[in-house]
């Protein structure tokens, strides 16, 4: 199971390797998500989430906001 975000950004090249060296790969993944989206070769099994995906586009958005546009809480 992978989570959404530079973790998956950053397991994709591994992945890959591993079907390089002959190895089924798996990724169980949510349904709604920012990144995990079908990928080249790989299995994918996506599961429920009690959200839709424009909740979660949404709350990226507040998040975005907050973090960048608002300034950080330390200054």
């Amino acid at each position: 199971v992978s989570v959404d975000g530079s973790p998956w950004l950053s397991m994709r090249e591994g992945l890959d390797m591993l079907q390089q060296k002959g190895h089924e790969v798996v990724v169980v993944a949510p349904e709604v998500s920012i990144h995990m989206k079908p990928y080249k070769n790989l299995v994918m099994k996506m599961y429920s989430v009690p959200f839709t995906q424009e909740d979660m586009d949404k709350a990226f958005k507040a998040f975005f906001h907050i973090t960048f546009e608002e300034g950080s809480f330390l200054e």
